[in-house]
């Protein structure tokens, strides 16, 4: 199929500039319109799409080529836009910068060729002149693959500042869209893995997001944004569909070839297992195609939210705790003994659990002093240095969802230290140094790690963690 749908890429020189008090605010403004908005983000931010979501009424989603390859990042934005008649995507850092030593591999720029679509360049105007010219000069003949084709202007000091702007760029024939002013941004929460998911935010988030819905519909050309966005090429690609995903994996035998005792069935399940995937305040990491990959794999996925629920669902068979801060929400996640009790009793008696970065804190011993799940050995505390950055791991050992020697990339985002006594790692890597790294643990039926992964790089992990949950309880 041909994508049509009008689409544009939301970019900026570096970060900090307001991509993403621009693109929220657009995508509000839009939607407030009466226009269908997809709202999309670079990279493996889990937080922007959080506010994406609130501003257009439909999931925010990523496009990363680094975790599920270039060539799945056009079907799953055509399966994004489904329904939409305009795609707002948001990009990652600068607008060139991608993973290290790749020459861009995973970047906006990237991501932009890939869709064939124009680029708004959003610009921190504090202290530019007519240098500002250069600087877009630069940007825009950097790579003439990609089409810079038009900027936003925030920060703006005064009328005249902003006319000195607009002639910067009429030089280098670049149009500007919109100016923002200063004192106007819309201030977000944020901590110390940058701002605070939407959901912890509840009603002051979307406050939020209306008022940089109002800010945009009023210091930015609307209608020239769409018109910008109409300029977007037609871009092949068959739309990503989660049911085909999981039937290709089965009819691979990548997940049941010699492996029936411990992967199961992924065609015809004798039964739809339960599957919690916590979620709430405290876990709010995740991607929306998960959800749907469990769900075509045979999977009735409930939620649990930690901070409230005081029992798993009824009938449970996997449990999926993803990442999040549950270190902001220490005290409520310890206070609640039953679910605590609960989610140990479950991975004792050799119940699947699947955990990632804060999902591995919450199994731990104690987390900033005070008792978590107690399903591992250890205990976790705040550190001052932040982890971060894409790495490829390789399976240290056979899992629920892994088997020993699978290579998978994934993403490390934390400010936290594990203390740990000896376990059964769940992966090795290399760090950016060249030095071997151990990570997370496997224990029984139970794979926790930092490591952020995303299902539509390797579906077959989701397979065989449904598959196995519908032998629940093990024979």
């Amino acid at each position: 199929m041909v994508i049509t749908t009008p689409r544009v890429v939301i970019a900026a020189p570096a970060s900090g500039a307001g991509k993403t008090t621009i693109a929220t605010g657009l995508l509000g403004a839009l939607t407030a319109r009466g226009r269908r908005v997809a709202p999309f983000k670079v990279g493996p931010d889990y937080i922007d799409p959080g506010y994406h979501a609130i501003a257009a009424g439909r999931p925010g989603r990523n496009l990363d080529p680094v975790l599920v390859g270039e060539d799945r990042v056009g079907p799953l934005f055509a399966h994004g836009v489904a329904g939409a008649d305009l795609a707002v995507v948001e990009g990652v850092m600068g607008l060139f910068d991608g993973r290290g030593g790749t020459a861009g591999f995973g970047s906006t720029a990237h991501v932009a060729r890939l869709l064939d679509a124009p680029v708004l360049l959003v610009v921190d105007a504090r202290g530019q002149g007519r240098s500002l010219a250069a600087l877009l000069h630069g940007f825009r003949g950097y790579e003439p693959t990609v089409r810079l084709a038009g900027v936003v202007l925030n920060q703006v000091g005064s009328p005249r500042h902003e006319r000195v702007l607009r002639e910067a760029c009429a030089e280098i024939g670049l149009p500007v869209l919109g100016a923002v002013p200063r004192g106007a941004e819309v201030a977000l929460p944020s901590r110390h893995l940058g701002l605070v998911p939407a959901a912890e935010h509840g009603e002051s988030a979307r406050r939020a997001v209306a008022a940089m819905a109002e800010l945009i519909t009023r210091s930015v050309d609307l209608d020239a944004v769409l018109r910008l966005a109409a300029t977007a090429g037609p871009a092949a690609a068959t739309a990503w569909d989660p049911v085909s995903e999981i039937r290709s994996v089965a009819e691979a035998g990548s997940a049941v070839s010699g492996e029936q005792g411990q992967a199961g069935s992924l065609s015809g399940f004798g039964r739809r297992p339960v599957v919690a995937v916590a979620g709430g305040a405290a876990f709010t990491f995740g991607y929306a195609e998960h959800v749907e990959l469990l769900v075509a794999a045979g999977a009735h996925v409930a939620v649990v939210d930690p901070l409230r629920d005081e029992a798993l669902p009824t009938g449970v068979a996997a449990l999926v705790l993803p990442g999040g801060f549950p270190e902001q929400h220490v005290p409520s996640l310890s206070e609640n003994t039953k679910l605590r009790a609960e989610v140990a009793s479950f991975a004792r008696s050799g119940g699947i659990v699947q955990a990632e970065c804060g999902g591995l804190l919450y199994l731990l011993d104690r987390l900033e002093g005070l008792p978590m799940c107690g399903v591992l050995p250890g205990t976790a505390e705040m550190s001052g240095t932040l982890a971060l950055g894409y790495r490829d791991a390789v399976a240290a050992t056979d899992s629920v969802a892994h088997r020993v020697g699978e290579r998978r990339t994934g993403h490390e985002f934390h400010r936290t230290r594990v203390t740990a006594a000896d376990a059964t790692p769940a992966w090795h890597w290399r760090d950016h140094d060249g030095q071997p790294h151990r990570e997370g643990f496997v224990r029984d039926q139970v794979h926790a790690s930092y490591l952020h992964t995303h299902p539509v790089g390797s579906p077959e992990t989701v397979a065989r963690l449904v598959g196995r949950a519908s032998q629940w309880p093990l024979g």
